[in-house]
């Protein structure tokens, strides 16, 4: 295997988004949240742009809507006017002023701006919470910015009462069918948590009318609070939560499970160890059946699975775990790319095909490279499938391989945010979902 580590100073057709996207996401798993952005027009309309058409639902961002006085003499007064607007208007539980690049580099105190807000205004009740973001997108990408996010939620709001006898989950950034599949396996287990945060209704929310002023669904200012007081916090993807569960971890003693995201069977085992480690639950034979049902459809798409090259891109989460199902499947991933700049992913993927014998063929771990990068391995050592998110489609369609969309944002595709792919029926979903692109393949 090589690890490969990006050398150009000009990216390419990256398969990344900046950090305010990430937070933003986080914020919207908040119920009645405004994602307040600090920054000028075009950071909030891309990150609605780009979450409208993933999610098919309205995302509302707020935005300081900062230009050239601002830039100069600083964004304070817009901050501030913001916050009245949206107070007087819409009544939120929680503002979270997100960070751009130009705010971090005209230098905005966020914090202090906002501490001087609330003394100046005698009317500002703690009704409505204000958390602090930093996210400036010149630094990492969509998957730091969630981080970032869920780190400061738990930071400014968590607080210490009695034992509520849950566990906390921070899913990272998956679709709403994803975090609906951890409640289905939570409840069969019998185990109550709190999410940090819950996209599985305010982005996916039903249709009703008179329209809510805010959709239902999504974790309370009031649970994040608890949060301190669970038995210990899961992280799905610890790229995307690690830095939350640490401070919950350092700051009230509960214990941290970074895991792997769980899908195909190992990794679904594992996260259903550590929830038995956490509360004593048992897995109940419901998804033991689950279970039997995902290695006997792996059985029966053995003689199709078996050999087949895959190339994997996306976040890093995502891609260690679809590289653990590829190997459980039989398939040879030769070419991985993230574009995380984070040499423990190299690690992790070292570890992983180390586990399973991968040096029977080269393999290509591309770190914090671009999807240019991907289609040059391509080229040398072409493969049978390719998975990862919608702007893999201009390799698909270049090299003749097909793609299996997987991650986000998927902007051309109708019903995917409400896809699972976690748990042993959502890698159920995912295997026929590539089986059968694998068999339309063969027939072309």
């Amino acid at each position: 295997m090589v690890v490969i580590n990006r050398t150009r100073s000009v990216t390419i057709n990256p398969p990344k988004m900046c950090q305010p996207i990430g937070a933003i996401w986080a914020s919207l798993g908040v119920h009645a949240s405004v994602p307040l952005v600090h920054g000028s027009q075009g950071c909030s309309t891309y990150p609605r742009n780009l979450m409208c058409r993933h999610f098919r639902e309205p995302v509302e961002v707020a935005i300081t809507s900062l230009h050239e006085k601002a830039t100069i003499f600083g964004g304070a007064p817009n901050l501030k006017q913001a916050l009245t607007h949206i107070i007087k208007r819409q009544h939120p539980k929680l503002i979270t002023v997100i960070t751009t690049c130009l705010s971090e580099t005209t230098g905005d105190d966020i914090h202090g701006i906002v501490k001087s807000f609330k003394a100046e205004n005698p009317v500002y009740d703690d009704s409505t919470k204000i958390v602090t973001i930093n996210t400036p997108s010149y630094v990492g990408t969509h998957v730091l910015g969630y981080d970032n996010a869920i780190k400061a939620m738990v930071s400014q709001l968590s607080e210490k009462t009695e034992p509520n006898g849950k566990i906390n989950i921070i899913p990272g950034m998956l679709n709403p069918g994803d975090v609906l599949e951890v409640k289905h396996m939570l409840k069969e287990m019998g185990v109550e948590a709190i999410y940090l945060t819950d996209i599985s209704r305010t982005l996916n929310a039903p249709l009703r009318l008179p329209k809510p002023h805010f959709p239902e669904g999504g974790t309370t200012t009031e649970e994040i609070a608890d949060s301190a007081n669970s038995l210990g916090t899961i992280t799905l993807c610890k790229h995307e939560g690690q830095s939350g569960a640490n401070v919950l971890k350092d700051k009230y003693g509960m214990p941290a499970f970074l895991g792997e995201l769980p899908i195909g069977v190992e990794a679904t085992e594992a996260f259903l160890g550590n929830v038995t480690q956490m509360t004593g639950k048992k897995m109940p034979e419901s998804l033991r059946d689950e279970r039997d049902l995902l290695v006997d459809a792996m059985v029966d798409a053995s003689q199709l699975t078996f050999g087949v090259k895959v190339a994997i891109f996306g976040d890093p989460d995502i891609v260690l775990g679809l590289t653990r199902f590829a190997y459980e499947l039989g398939m040879k991933p030769l070419h991985v790319l993230t574009t995380l700049e984070n040499p423990q992913f190299a690690k992790d993927m070292q570890a992983l095909d180390t586990d399973y014998g991968a040096d029977a063929e080269k393999q290509n771990i591309i770190v914090g490279g671009d999807l240019y990068d991907l289609s040059q391995k391509i080229k040398e050592t072409p493969v049978d499938l390719i998975i990862g998110d919608y702007k893999g489609k201009y390799i698909s369609k270049d090299e003749g391989i097909p793609l299996v969309r997987v991650g986000f944002p998927q902007a051309d595709r109708f019903g995917y945010q409400r896809k699972r792919m976690i748990g042993y029926r959502g890698s159920l979903d995912l295997l026929d979902t590539m089986v059968n692109t694998i068999m339309d393949r063969k027939d072309d």
